[in-house]
């Protein structure tokens, strides 16, 4: 038995991994079935190769054993193995001048240590983080002695000769007593899920019952046979690591079920991704569906590096639009900082995700062109994800405009291009602008709805939470369009042409009534404008200016309303009075200013109602004048 130190510049190492060098503990597990899959990929290497000489491969496996009572958690790999030269050069050389530069070296940012992976060959050193005791028996496929090593935490070792004849590497974690949550069975079963369910060597955790077929001579009331079998936890050949003519479509939704087994809606559709140049990453990416809250949908996108869970933070590698997305990449080429879960931004990772936005628009675009009538079933399930890409990718905003659609209050859907043909004729205004109508809401902004119909104007039906954003950015992106809401204005003025209404009232009238209205209507709430319109339209309209109803919306979300020192200020409104409607000219002419007042209130309540603004006192004292209006 030889002992030795272990060649770093601090007195002690361990602490410091404990203590600094990693954020989370749980990640040891990862780490040591990391390294026991390359060890058994680098034995299937070189059998392939022929430089195994007399080793056969065969069906290599990785146990994880656990006993409580001992307090171990072992890990055990059919792998390369190694000598006691190699134990000496790889386990007791830990690659780097000291610990302290090191950390110092790989601190993020905000100035905390970002951990450290077998990417610097520590990986193995995690198993610190939770064992007071670690040891190694190792033996090399090559012709040579197996070896044990053992370390209790500081930093000298030791490193004799072991009996162990078959190939392999096992690794022998003894349970520090404030890690005892790794002697829990659950505990364990639910990290090698979360970490290593697609990992490409079966990975036997224990023994499971499985029932196998009655014999064609049972009983009705015989119990099935079972037979114990091992319990393998993960899935060695996912989906994405096959080529797409070797899925088909239930294949696709089968994954989808492994990847999510608690969403029992199935994906409207997937993409998979393959590339291997000039990077490499493969992966699916599915549409679920969705939901107008941005927020909830994140974090279900999951990152893999060669079949190993890093992070379901994908945000930097997958353009944040398609976050809201589920699925799955996997690519060697994304760099990692220190640690697995600490995404490095470089040339590389912009590259991956532009790739990545322009094969979910060439797949979108696909889907519109080949089945354009299912495209527009599922686009209401799907557009807070393409509108929000519009939003912000430029790239995606220009290819958008082949498949992006624009829905009717009336349910049909148009391209930009087929909306422009189809609306010019009828709602180019005097200036030669083209106007585009839209709802964001068919029940409150009915009776607007309709006013604009019935004048023979297509009203579209927008209806996300970032559509005020979205909507000023294709109008700096046209020339001579605008869009505007239903009810902003009154319909005469939401279109302007050279036809004007004359006012059946003179001025001095006009002027008597406007006095009047003033008096009554509270002016922190309304702006009364005088208009002169068809005299079958309302006679009381509400409005509210697009632009600063924009801006509210788009503060709400975020945006460009707080830069326009927006935020904070009173709903205001548009009283919009029809100086040509009957009912303005009775309340110019009634005598008594109580049954006058009486008319205004109830005609503003009114317009309230139809604009959604009628609520509780109020609301109350409407509904009992109506009443008594009517005895």
């Amino acid at each position: 038995m030889s002992k030795g130190t272990i060649n770093v510049s601090v007195d002690n190492i361990f602490p410091l991994i404990k203590k600094f060098l990693y954020s989370d503990h749980e990640i040891f597990l990862r780490e040591l079935i990391s390294n026991a899959t390359d060890a058994t990929l680098k034995l299937k290497h070189l059998t392939n190769i022929g430089e195994a000489n007399g080793v056969e491969y065969g069906n290599p496996m990785i146990e994880v054993k656990l006993d409580k009572e001992k307090k171990e958690l072992r890990i055990i790999d059919q792998g390369i193995g190694m000598t006691k030269e190699e134990v000496e050069k790889y386990i007791n050389e830990i690659a780097f001048s000291g610990a302290e530069e090191f950390i110092e070296k790989y601190k993020d940012k905000d100035g905390k240590d970002a951990g450290i992976i077998g990417h610097f060959g520590l990986g193995f050193y995690s198993a610190f983080m939770v064992a007071e005791k670690v040891e190694i028996i190792t033996k090399s496929y090559k012709d040579e002695p197996a070896v044990h090593w053992s370390c209790d935490g500081s930093p000298e070792f030791t490193l004799e000769a072991a009996d162990k004849k078959e190939r392999g590497t096992e690794i022998i974690l003894h349970i520090a007593e404030d890690s005892t949550e790794f002697l829990e069975e659950n505990r364990i079963s639910e990290l090698l899920v979360k970490y290593n369910k697609f990992m490409p060597i079966p990975i036997k955790f224990g023994m499971r019952t499985e029932t196998l077929p009655k014999p064609e001579d049972a009983k009705e009331d015989d119990p099935a046979p079972t037979k114990e079998v091992d319990n393998i936890i993960n899935n060695p050949s996912p989906a994405w690591t096959k080529q797409p003519t070797e899925l088909e479509d239930k294949d696709y939704k089968a994954f989808y079920r492994e990847m999510y087994p608690m969403q029992f809606e199935e994906p409207l559709f997937h993409i998979h991704l393959n590339v291997d140049y000039p990077f490499n990453l493969t992966g699916i990416l599915y549409f679920p569906k969705m939901t107008n809250d941005m927020n909830i949908q994140k974090d279900k996108i999951q990152l893999y590096q060669n079949q190993v869970f890093v992070t379901d933070n994908v945000e930097g590698i997958v353009p944040e639009f398609l976050t809201m997305l589920r699925g799955v990449i996997d690519s060697p080429d994304i760099p990692l900082n220190v640690s697995r879960s600490y995404l490095q931004a470089d040339g590389a990772v912009k590259k991956i995700s532009s790739y990545i936005t322009r094969k979910v628009a060439d797949k979108l675009k696909s889907l519109f062109n080949n089945d354009r009538e299912g495209f527009e079933k599922k686009w209401n399930d799907i557009k807070i994800v393409i509108e929000y890409g519009m939003l912000t990718e430029d790239k995606f905003f220009e290819k958008s405009k082949d498949f992006a659609l624009y829905p009717t209050v009336d349910d049909t859907f148009f391209t930009f291009s087929e909306l422009k043909e189809k609306v010019k004729d009828v709602q180019t205004d005097k200036e030669g602008n083209l106007v585009i109508l839209y709802a964001s809401n068919k029940e409150e902004q009915h009776s607007y709805i309709e006013a604009a119909k019935e004048k023979g104007y297509e009203v579209l039906l927008l209806d996300s939470p970032i559509v005020a954003h979205l909507l000023q950015k294709v109008e700096s992106s046209e020339e001579k369009i605008s869009f505007v809401r239903v009810d902003s204005d009154h319909v005469e003025n939401l279109i302007k042409k050279d036809d004007e209404q004359i006012s059946k009232l003179s001025d001095e009238e006009k002027e008597s009534l406007k006095t009047f209205l003033d008096g009554v209507i509270p002016k922190e709430k309304f702006s009364v404008q005088l208009e002169a319109m068809d005299s079958n339209a309302n006679p009381f309209i509400i409005t509210e200016p697009e632009f600063m109803r924009r801006m509210k919306d788009m503060q709400k979300t975020g945006g460009g309303g707080g830069m326009f020192g927006m935020g904070g200020f009173p709903e205001m409104y548009n009283l919009i009075v029809n100086t040509n409607h009957a009912l303005v000219s009775e309340i110019l002419n009634t005598k008594t200013d109580k049954k006058k007042e009486r008319l205004v209130n109830q005609a503003l309540d009114l317009a309230r109602l139809s604009k959604n603004l009628l609520k509780g006192e109020e609301l109350t004292a409407f509904i009992k004048r109506s009443y008594e209006m009517i005895k």
